[in-house]
């Protein structure tokens, strides 16, 4: 699905998400704080995460022909990066 994507289509999906995940990413941080990324670092995340988990269920070999089953692949994939990488600074920082 990414690859059929001319330069402009993608570089639109990049922006959109990054605008999205900053406004989701302004509220996270209120709620975690200081055991969070930040805004800007959580929308970093939130925006890799869920690009790299469409590629990677790409790669994978799941065909993603609707739009939303590529939203809903990258969402769980974004969540499950950042779930993961908030447990394991907080773990870390628990040491």
């Amino acid at each position: 699905m990414i690859w059929n994507l001319s330069p402009w289509w993608l570089f639109l999906a990049v922006a959109a998400v990054a605008v999205l995940a900053f406004i989701f990413s302004l509220g996270l941080n209120a709620i975690i704080g200081r055991d969070g990324f930040g805004p800007f670092g959580t929308m970093g995340i939130v925006t890799g995460g869920f690009f790299g988990s469409i590629y990677g269920v790409n790669a994978y070999g799941v065909r993603l022909s609707e739009l939303q089953e590529a939203v809903f692949a990258g969402l769980v994939g974004a969540f499950i990066i950042l779930m993961t990488l908030l447990l394991l600074k907080a773990a870390v920082s628990r040491l």
